[in-house]
């Protein structure tokens, strides 16, 4: 089927008011970047719609396919084109029909006849194709209210536009119109999800990832790059901060009771991401915590760790179970990589019998003996950055398994 451009509809951005533009720009900002790959793409804006097109019939189709994973788009629709004549338009509803699995169905024509001049009047267009289609294509019913096949055509002097197929988006805002934030990236399921969840509200997701060897190996770093590149596919840029973490973990485990090694291990991991927030200018930070999931993630733990900073911390996964975040992970593309297992820096020094309801005060305690300071400023200093997406990383990823 040859396609003449794609209509998309905004969705939840029609209702920001005086605002709207911004979104929309936004929207398209983020569509050009997403399709940088395909030389011939054409973006054409309206008030409350927004037209792709190519010259190439092989980038329509990557359009079409990858469109629905853009925030900010709420559904679109593949729009074919012929000569603004009886017989093309007959010829050409039924070429569209046919590409859907139609036996069976309801169906209606909805025509708008733009073009005042047409010899037909609207409701003699719409019986005309609609008789049409139903005599070369049979098992169909007409049915006038929530057809499950609605063959919609706008008759134009300089051509007629039909469409019939509804695809499904995103939905969400623009990722990038609601601000920036840091992620707490592990390389399990749950973080990847989170960053998702954020970006679908029109936030902007840099991540920073712990990476302590030889404790942890290239491979799981490997794979934290290869998530950051799933995670780009949304619509926006990723940046990778990955923190040299050893010295700072060894320290711990002889600082403090082996039972609140966790709950010192993340309370300095948010120390070290806020300094590295205030310098990207990011508003928040993200985890992927989900309440009593660990030990770590009861709220007395949750409560100890908060009180490192007066940054808001975001948590999107906190009341879903784990079942619901692997079934978002899976649809998202993220759940084969986060499963491979390679151990991050949390695991491997993982105690045997974690403190589920660390008091605050005694945690300060215990590291009130130990300097961390200038670890803290030597692991933010000495950080890689890593900018997504990159093409070559998951053919360095593949050759690590």
């Amino acid at each position: 089927m040859k396609w003449h451009e794609i209509l998309v509809r905004y969705g939840e951005i029609t209702t920001k008011g005086r605002n709207r533009n911004q979104f929309i720009h936004r929207l398209r900002d983020n569509i050009r970047h997403t399709f940088k790959d395909l030389e011939n793409m054409k973006v054409r804006m309206e008030r409350d719609r927004m037209y792709l097109s190519s010259t190439s019939d092989e980038e329509m189709e990557q359009i079409i396919e990858r469109l629905r994973e853009v925030f900010g788009v709420q559904s679109y629709s593949p729009v074919a084109e012929c000569p603004t004549d009886l017989d093309a338009m007959k010829a050409l509803a039924k070429e569209i029909v046919q590409t859907l699995d139609y036996e069976g169905k309801t169906f209606k024509v909805n025509v708008k006849r733009s073009y005042k001049d047409f010899p037909l009047e609207t409701y003699e267009l719409n019986r005309e194709v609609a008789a049409y289609v139903l005599s070369e294509l049979p098992g169909m019913q007409v049915q006038m209210k929530n057809p499950e096949i609605e063959l919609r055509i706008e008759v134009r002097q300089e051509a007629t536009y039909m469409m019939v197929e509804v695809i499904q988006g995103a939905a969400g805002l623009p990722v990038g119109s609601n601000g920036k934030a840091l992620l707490l990236l592990s390389g399990g399921i749950d973080s990847p999800v989170a960053a998702y969840l954020m970006m679908k509200r029109g936030v902007t997701v840099e991540a920073i990832h712990f990476f302590s060897p030889p404790f942890t190996s290239d491979q799981s770093l490997g794979k934290v790059k290869e998530l950051c590149q799933i995670i780009s596919k949304f619509g926006g840029k990723v940046r990778l901060h990955v923190i040299p973490f050893t010295e700072i973990q060894q320290t711990i485990q002889q600082a403090v009771p082996k039972n609140v090694t966790m709950t010192t291990t993340r309370r300095l991991m948010m120390q070290v991401s806020d300094i590295v927030r205030e310098e990207v200018k990011a508003k928040a930070l993200v985890t992927g915590e989900n309440l009593g999931q660990v030990a770590s993630q009861t709220l007395d733990s949750l409560a100890a760790i908060n009180a490192v900073t007066t940054t808001p911390i975001l948590r999107p996964l906190i009341t879903y179970d784990k079942l619901e975040i692997i079934d978002i992970a899976q649809k998202i593309g993220t759940y084969e990589t986060s499963i491979v297992p390679f151990e991050d820096c949390c695991t491997v020094f993982t105690p045997a019998n974690p403190k589920t309801k660390p008091r605050t005060d005694k945690i300060e305690y215990y590291e009130s003996f130990t300097d961390f300071d200038e670890m803290i400023e030597r692991a933010v200093r000495n950080r890689e950055v890593h900018n997504f997406p990159q093409v070559e990383v998951v053919n360095d990823f593949e050759d690590l398994l």
